[in-house]
């Protein structure tokens, strides 16, 4: 046993004699050990009150050492025993799309980790024209970004569709209306993502090609929020279809109202990678798992 796991049992036990009869020593051979700790460390580690040890300022710090090598050796045991096993520990960084970030990312994170939970997933956030170079210089290993992408170097594997839908509170005007017009958003009231991002230019070709102004109350980074926002400020918003869940829109007391002019509003979700990427097993089954599953979501009916 390691001079530091000795010594922390005496501090648990705060009595030589106790942890002598628990670390099958002599008290005469453990305090030796102890005293021997002091030496080498050039400090006291104890205070004696009464049969009772105490510990000084410096044996506070070293106890703490001693916990946090208790910790890193338990770690390791568990990351060794994960590396003998079928499921050896990885690790990737995925640089994502504000968008892709709060409506994509998560569910392809839980699919993994599901299959995979000994893989160590970092995420960096941007927008696509900042993550498209991350992923060609290798400081993300795969990005996910709500566009395709043809770039010299990088492989791009198109997941899925969707089109910008209208949400609006129960109570709004539109929320009656079947099938309403494109210019029914003019001078509409309306909270928006923020500029930049590629749903955005979608809303604002839309806008200048029909002619439109909507009134614009916020402009917005998170989806979340928007969403939480809208009935307060009795505002409409477009999303894209592939955020929407019918849980998080009834629960905040709105209503997906279709528009036929928006169902054009294509925008295509995409993983990027370099092309050697996928020699790396963790990588490979990240790719390979979001493919499937979103093939199989187009095969499945919707609900």
């Amino acid at each position: 046993m390691e001079i530091f796991d000795i010594f922390a049992v005496v501090v648990e036990q705060q009595s030589l004699n106790k942890a002598s009869q628990l670390l099958n020593l002599s008290q005469p051979a453990l305090s030796r050990k102890i005293m021997r700790l002091e030496e080498e460390l050039g400090v006291s580690l104890f205070t004696r009150k009464g049969k009772r040890l105490e510990l000084t300022r410096a044996g506070h710090i070293c106890y703490e050492h001693a916990l946090e090598l208790k910790r890193l050796e338990h770690k390791l045991e568990q990351s060794l025993a994960a590396y003998k096993s079928n499921n050896p520990p990885a690790a990737m960084t995925v640089g994502a799309s504000l968008t892709t970030l709060q409506s994509t990312l998560p569910d392809l994170i839980a699919l993994y980790t599901r299959e995979h939970p000994n893989t160590d997933i970092k995420a960096v956030t941007g927008k696509t024209h900042e993550i498209v170079p991350l992923v060609k210089e290798k400081k993300v290993d795969i990005g996910l970004v709500a566009s395709r992408i043809e770039h010299p170097g990088l492989t791009c594997l198109p997941l899925f569709d969707d089109h910008l839908c209208l949400i609006v509170p129960i109570e709004h005007p539109l929320a009656g209306k079947a099938n309403p017009g494109v210019g029914e958003l003019d001078g509409l009231p309306m909270i928006l993502f923020s500029r930049g991002t590629w749903y955005r230019i979608l809303m604002d070709e839309l806008f200048h090609r029909h002619a439109i102004h909507p009134d614009v109350k916020m402009e917005i980074d998170s989806f979340e929020a928007i969403i939480r926002l809208l009935s307060i400020c009795q505002a409409a918003t477009l999303l894209p279809e592939s955020y929407l869940r019918h849980p998080l829109i009834e629960y905040n007391g709105l209503k997906v109202v279709r528009m036929p002019a928006l169902e054009g509003t294509t925008r295509t979700t995409s993983l990027l990678y370099v092309e050697e990427a996928d020699r790396q097993p963790a990588i490979q089954r990240f790719i390979d798992l979001a493919e499937a599953y979103y093939r199989n979501k187009r095969k499945s009916p919707r609900l």
